[in-house]
């Protein structure tokens, strides 16, 4: 029985420690409610195809040209949901190609120059069906339903041409010889359509998910160590000597910080190698723009970090705290699914998370080999957390580290 009893009050005096702080219990509480609303809306299906942006370059302008674009624009999945795509129109296929390198279209199509006047000819014409390699799964159902609404309208223009076929046909059989020779398969299918990636090769879902995975196991890596480094040289007695020395209080959390954030840095290099080595991830794009993408995403999260451990009184509320950070990230970042695809609230909460800036710009580099150009914008997003994070949570630190 004594057992027992000292059994139940060691387990009493745990469960009101953790009563008694309030950031553990709303960490407690939040937790669960965050798994079951990402796990509930995160996974994504052809029925989330709604007004997803892709760029049609129509060089031929002609009617059958024309028609086709109006078709892929109207088109809907189901007869009460919204347009599947959000038709942009660009000059040529090179404009698709720089459109789907900078993320602004998930996609698109090129109708060359010609294409009305092959079909009027009696002859197939094609179009072409431009990859966005950097987001697979996205890329694979707009494909997909681009392929099935040019198959379905060059069932249409068949029909159309074998009508008329019929009608003058009295005219044929009186001048055949003034009659254009008409190929069987330009009736039968006057439109086909072919895939072509922008980049070389083929890149597969392990290619997609690469560039988030590294990105993610950095900017963890980060927040992890800097907030436990500084919970647990509360808890040991330790910060109380860095204090007392004469060094700058600034100089004490920033130097955490660049520890830090050297350590994520070969962390990130060592996951990139070793994705290179055994799963045969190819880049395409500058190693060194990689690199500074990855240091201001650090960057951008260092000020969360020193926030963290500022409020956090011990090691234990500190890693609760920043796993309610990390595992709607995990989900909401892009890391395993594409943002395009997720529910609009869900899509504005993805673009309010630092992380997600850093892995779309790793893909387009990684995956698509874009320039600085095209991730210019999300490098400034990432040094605008950064400056905006550090300079609510360095005052925020010194006040707390002065009681």
């Amino acid at each position: 029985m004594k057992t027992l009893r000292d059994l139940w009050i060691i387990a009493r005096k745990d469960l009101l420690e953790f009563v008694r702080d309030r950031l553990r219990l709303v960490t407690f509480f939040i937790m669960p409610i965050f798994m079951m609303i990402m796990t509930g809306f995160i996974f994504p299906n052809q029925n989330s195809l709604k007004n997803v942006p892709i760029g049609i370059a129509n060089e031929d302008n002609g009617t059958v040209g024309l028609q086709l674009v109006e078709t892929i624009g109207n088109f809907k999945l189901s007869a009460n949901s919204s347009n599947a795509f959000k038709v942009l129109s660009y000059s040529d296929k090179e404009a698709i190609v720089n459109a789907i390198k900078d993320q602004t279209i998930s996609g698109g199509l090129d109708i060359p120059s010609g294409f009305s006047q092959k079909i009027a000819s009696g002859e197939q014409a094609q179009v072409t069906i431009i990859q966005d390699q950097a987001n697979p799964q996205i890329s694979q159902m707009v494909d997909q339903v681009l392929a099935q609404i040019v198959s379905g309208f060059s069932q249409t223009v068949g029909v159309q041409e074998l009508q008329q076929i019929l009608v003058n046909q009295t005219a044929v059989l009186a001048t055949p010889a003034k009659q254009p020779v008409i190929a069987p398969l330009a009736i039968l299918a006057p439109i086909t359509s072919k895939l072509e990636g922008i980049v070389t090769g083929n890149p597969n879902y392990f290619e997609f998910v690469a560039p988030g995975i590294v990105a993610m196991i950095v900017m963890t890596a980060v927040l992890t160590g800097l907030a436990a480094s500084v919970s647990r040289e509360k808890e040991q007695g330790t910060l109380d000597g860095i204090l007392i020395s004469p060094i700058n209080r600034l100089a004490i959390i920033l130097g955490k910080a660049l520890s830090q954030s050297i350590r994520g840095l070969g962390q990130g290099a060592m996951v990139l190698l070793l994705a290179f080595l055994l799963f045969g991830v190819t880049v395409h794009g500058n190693i060194g723009l990689i690199a500074l993408i990855l240091f201001m995403g650090i960057f951008s999260f260092v000020g969360l970090g020193i926030l963290v451990s500022s409020v956090a009184s011990e090691q234990e509320t500190a890693t609760q705290l920043l796993f309610m950070f990390q595992f709607p990230m995990l989900f909401l970042s892009g890391v395993f699914f594409p943002i395009q695809l997720m529910p609009g609230f869900m899509q504005k909460i993805a673009y309010a998370i630092p992380l997600t800036y850093a892995i779309r710009a790793l893909r387009q580099v990684m995956v698509l080999g874009a320039g600085f150009n095209a991730v210019r914008m999300d490098l400034i997003v990432l040094a605008l957390f950064g400056v905006v994070t550090l300079t609510i949570s360095v005052p925020v630190f010194k006040r707390v580290i002065t009681r």
